[in-house]
């Protein structure tokens, strides 16, 4: 088979885990959807997607986590700050050797007690 040196930070088992954690959930599937078309801020992010902001805080901190989303405190001339959400710039491939790959990494005693 030939030889596949993916990038680092793609056979980073953490923030692969944490990737696939975040992807896990439709609701975060919606959030990413709705901030590919314009960036949000929370209030109007909530109406959208018809959930509370904490719940939606939630999601959006799993998101930011795993390096999805990123935030930035706006000031408005009236001196009101606003959050605002948007994804980041990422590009994911996955094939069934760099989940091989990997897989060496996990160390499955570390998972069992957490």
């Amino acid at each position: 088979m030939a030889e596949h040196n993916p990038s680092p930070e793609y056979l980073d088992p953490a923030k692969i885990i944490k990737i696939f954690d975040a992807l896990s959930h439709p609701v975060r599937i919606k959030i990413l959807g709705i901030l590919y078309e314009n960036r949000q801020y929370i209030s109007e992010l909530a109406r959208i997607m018809g959930i509370s902001r904490p719940l939606l805080y939630i999601h959006l901190r799993k998101l930011e986590e795993a390096g999805l989303v990123k935030s930035s405190m706006e000031i408005s001339s009236d001196g009101k700050a606003t959050k605002y959400y948007e994804l980041t710039h990422f590009d994911m491939r996955l094939t069934p050797q760099m989940l091989h790959e990997i897989s060496k990494e996990i160390n499955l005693e570390d998972e069992k007690s957490q």
